[in-house]
């Protein structure tokens, strides 16, 4: 049956409209003595037009000079060019023109999609400009295929926002609503979404709602005190107003940013980018607002997924499903689970990974069992202050687990990834274990394939700026043993070097070698079997029973009850010597590493790096 066509755009109080009689053009500027419309004209000049004052810091005008591919800016109090906070599209860069936008144009031919369940979640993060050769949506797009084969059902984009210069992590974005230019127009979005969505993929979009970029932001000249916070900081200089005088405007400025990804490019969830960094005292923290207006919104005619960032590990807002639709948001990333594994793989302790150096192992067996490994506990890493809620009680689903991710992976010095630093068999043990975990697994690009390209931190900013950044850098990585000595901190690659994007951008050649090959032909096999035996088996309410206990010094054993009364159990050991398992009646082996002869019956060794994933019917619990 042919889709029907569907046009969508989202309405908003803010920026361009248009109208049967022109465009309406509006902009919040409480600081502004006089708005004046700037549209563009062939040759660079303008046509000034006063805005009128409306009330309450609000400035509009209705242009019937204006359409559909019109350039313009705002001209404040008669002398600063500013471009659009609500730019749908940029001219050129974050300093230039705005283009007016219908999204109406755009013929969606996906009205029957509803998106997937959050349980059948396997999450790919990709940089856009990194991932493909062509460094843009289509790079993207026309590696749908071969995501899709791998067993991804979720495509996460890195935040997208305009952002300054020709290449960033996108965390630095000035214009929140425009798509960056240099990877394509908003149809070129929209297009890889319609495409994700005829392979039955999602596309999760990476946002950031606790501050902008240093650059190319020009709110703080006409919004000033009112859109910014100067009494409170955060690592990104002053906090965004979410509870102070006039903040109903800002908070309204994030509440549509947010349900404009969701509705005009039809995206099946957003990322929330460090969450914790986002001050708010009002009696509505801002994120429950956001999440009640998704679900009362596009959430209510299908799965909308909405994800956390949260280095405080607040497990009030990863509530329960209330019937079919989750109340607040699906998942966090376990950044815990992350160190626990990177810790007992690699020997590393200093920086934050100290918190996990004692009892790794028991720290992981809770992650796999209650979600967060610190749930209330002193952080030695943070001044000795607690950190974390009580998670026992949230489901797996509730917790997205990863080995590797554009923070952990690009916030090292050299942007090693993982296998650089472990040998092979530590990494697929590893690989074995988080894939066939209940909860979703998230792989960044490349892992697959066991990518040996770095993912760097780089930028793009004016030459001023960039040389703070490097500096700053630096100054950064000197708090760690290793980066005491000058020589080895200038040694870091700068940021603002073009080739330290170049040298980030996924090599495919790797994925058509021998090694490439094996490493995918693992993860497309494990996911094949998470999709078959894992997935079914905890899509109902989860029943919250879960236990993990340590075999010798470095061993453990975790069971999960599932939906069927069965015990789903993992083994694994991380040490060089092999461990005597427990003695338990039977179950089928699901996967082993290496592989065992006899897939009926538990091993009584665990051979060094090794893991065994078994399922257990009620006949066979044994004491678990």
């Amino acid at each position: 049956m042919e889709e029907k066509i569907a046009r969508r755009a989202h309405a908003m109080p803010f920026g361009t409209e248009i109208l049967a009689d022109g465009v309406l053009f509006r902009l919040w500027a409480p600081g502004a003595l006089s708005v004046d419309l700037a549209l563009e004209q062939e040759g660079g000049t303008c046509i000034f037009t006063p805005m009128a004052r409306t009330g309450n810091g609000w400035y509009r005008h209705v242009s019937p000079r204006a359409a559909a591919g019109s350039a313009y800016r705002f001209r404040i109090d008669g002398q600063l060019l500013v471009p659009d906070p609500v730019s749908r599209s940029q001219l050129a860069d974050v300093h230039g023109p705005s283009v007016v936008i219908d999204p109406r144009t755009f013929p969606w031919l996906d009205s029957s999609w509803r998106g997937r369940p959050w349980e059948e979640a396997v999450v790919y993060e990709l940089h856009t400009g990194a991932f493909s050769p062509a460094g843009d949506f289509a790079g993207v797009t026309g590696k749908l295929d071969y995501l899709a084969d791998l067993g991804v059902t979720a495509v996460e984009l890195m935040p997208v926002a305009d952002f300054p210069g020709s290449r960033n992590w996108g965390y630095d974005g000035a214009l929140l609503f425009a798509p960056d230019r240099i990877y394509g127009s908003p149809d070129d979005l929209k297009m890889l979404v319609q495409e994700a969505h005829a392979r039955n993929l999602m596309v999760i979009l990476d946002v950031v709602c606790n501050h902008f970029g240093p650059e190319g932001n020009y709110l703080h000249v006409y919004a000033g005190s009112a859109f910014f916070d100067a009494r409170r900081q955060t690592p990104w200089g002053a906090a965004l107003n979410f509870d102070g005088e006039m903040s109903a405007t800002v908070r309204r400025f994030f509440v549509d940013n947010v349900l404009y990804w969701l509705e005009e490019f039809h995206l099946d969830g957003l990322r929330f980018d460090a969450v914790h960094a986002i001050i708010d005292d009002s009696a509505t923290h801002i994120l429950e607002e956001i999440a009640m207006a998704v679900r009362n919104g596009p959430g209510r005619h299908r799965h909308i997924h909405l994800i956390l960032e949260n280095d405080d590990n607040q497990s009030r807002y990863l509530q329960e499903k209330q019937g079919s639709v989750s109340r607040l948001y699906n998942a966090q990333w376990n950044d815990d689970f992350h160190h626990c594994c990177h810790v007992l793989l690699t020997g590393e302790r200093d920086g934050y990974y100290r918190d996990y150096a004692c009892h790794p192992l028991q720290l992981l067996g809770r992650c796999l069992t209650e979600g967060f490994a610190y749930q209330g506990e002193v952080s030695g890493y943070r001044s000795y202050r607690p950190r974390g809620e009580r998670s026992s009680h949230l489901p797996p689903a509730a917790f997205v687990c990863f080995l590797q991710n554009h923070d952990q992976t690009g916030n090292r010095a050299f942007g090693e990834r993982l296998g650089q630093l472990v040998a092979e068999r530590q990494l697929l043990m590893a690989t074995a274990l988080f894939l066939l975990a209940p909860s979703p697994p998230l792989l960044f690009m490349g892992e697959e394939f066991g990518a040996t390209t770095p993912f760097l931190y780089f930028g793009n900013f004016a030459q001023d700026l960039a040389n703070l950044v490097a500096e700053g850098r630096r100054r950064e990585f000197s708090r760690l043993p290793r980066f005491a000595d000058p020589a080895e901190r200038e040694r870091i690659p700068d940021p603002g070097d073009p080739g330290t994007f170049l040298r980030s951008r996924l090599d495919w050649r790797e994925a058509e070698s021998d090694r490439g090959r094996r490493h995918a032909g693992l993860y497309r096999g494990l996911l094949a079997l998470r999709r078959r035996e894992i997935v079914p088996r905890f899509a109902g309410r989860w029943k919250g029973r879960a236990c993990s206990t340590l075999i010798g010094t470095g061993g453990l054993r975790v069971r999960w009850l599932t939906e069927d009364m069965e015990w789903l159990e993992v083994l694994v050991n991380f040490s060089n010597v092999a461990l005597t398992c427990p003695a338990d009646r039977g179950g089928r082996v699901l996967f082993a590493l290496p592989s065992l002869d006899d897939r009926n019956r538990a091993p009584a060794e665990l051979l060094p790096l090794s893991i065994v994933w078994r399922l257990q019917s009620r006949g066979e619990q044994g004491n678990g």
